[in-house]
């Protein structure tokens, strides 16, 4: 007979079954908003009201075209920084934009801090009241595309988020995420592998960049070695998004949505039905 430790059902048993305990269906559709440049960023020649209100647009047109949930992401303070540099006025801005959102729809909204802020992620988690965080690079190492070598945040990132009582502000991990190369010798399944290990609630595949789709072989092979829910990345759209869910449950979708399938773009509407008419017909 198999025997489990109290204190290891109880540590593990925090995490998600599934991603429908979460967002109330089968295959959810995660919509992104990506906000603005903000203050100090290259691009940043606005205001910080406008960056609310286009992100508040951005979440009213996705929560109308149907998808599941959010994540308020800082998409346009590139080049962007990496860790513990991600400067106060980023966490500081999407924390109140975050927040915003939360307060403005009906669905589950996240925080995702490029590059793997982890106690950014979280602070924005907690000012905004969002209930998940989709974290860079969990575990294993890698180099960024800004030429930064990372390596994974588990350990201060969980113990940070017990020392909030926030353990359940669940934790979303990138699997060899888009925008960087992982360091030689981690494949694709050990890095999922110790993701699950180190308490991650789902595990995201990634294709390399913004907008680019994953390879459907890496998907399998994360199904093989982990029973985590799985959620696809970047690069889905109507059209292939139904080889990918065989084997992922969910997706996260940003630039498909966008006026013209163009990631700078504002939300339209009518792309967002139209993709989340697909997916009901798989449902």
């Amino acid at each position: 007979m198999e025997y489990e430790p109290d204190w290891s059902k109880k540590l593990y048993g925090k995490r998600l079954d599934s991603l429908e305990d979460l967002f109330g269906v089968d295959k959810p559709i995660i919509g992104m908003i990506h906000l603005l440049p903000m203050p100090g960023a290259p691009g940043y020649d606005h205001d910080v009201d406008t960056i609310i209100e286009r992100a508040l647009d951005d979440a009213e047109k996705l929560e109308e075209g149907g998808v599941d949930g959010l994540i308020v992401e800082n998409m346009w303070n590139i080049p962007y920084f990496v860790g513990s540099d991600i400067p106060p006025e980023t966490i500081s801005v999407q924390s109140v934009a975050a927040r915003k959102v939360v307060e403005k729809v009906d669905i589950p909204v996240g925080a995702n801090v490029i590059h793997n802020a982890g106690r950014g992620d979280l602070a924005v988690a907690l000012a905004s009241g969002a209930d998940f965080m989709r974290i860079c690079l969990l575990t294993g190492a890698q180099v960024w595309d800004t030429g930064e070598f990372d390596s994974g945040i588990a350990a201060e990132l969980t113990r940070l988020r017990k020392y909030f009582d926030a353990e359940d502000i669940h934790i979303f991990a990138d699997i060899d995420k888009k925008h960087s190369q992982i360091f030689p010798g981690i494949d694709i399944k050990t890095h999922a592998i110790w993701s699950e290990y180190y308490l991650a609630d789902a595990l995201i595949v990634t294709g390399e960049m913004t907008g680019s789709p994953a390879i459907v072989e890496d998907v399998e092979a994360v199904r093989e070695v982990s029973d985590r829910p799985i959620l696809m990345g970047s690069g889905m759209n109507k059209d292939n998004v139904p080889k990918f869910l065989k084997y992922a449950d969910g997706a996260i979708v940003g630039t498909t949505f966008k006026e013209s399938g163009i990631t700078e773009n504002p939300v339209d509407t009518e792309r967002v039905k139209e993709f989340m008419s697909a997916i009901e017909d798989m449902r």
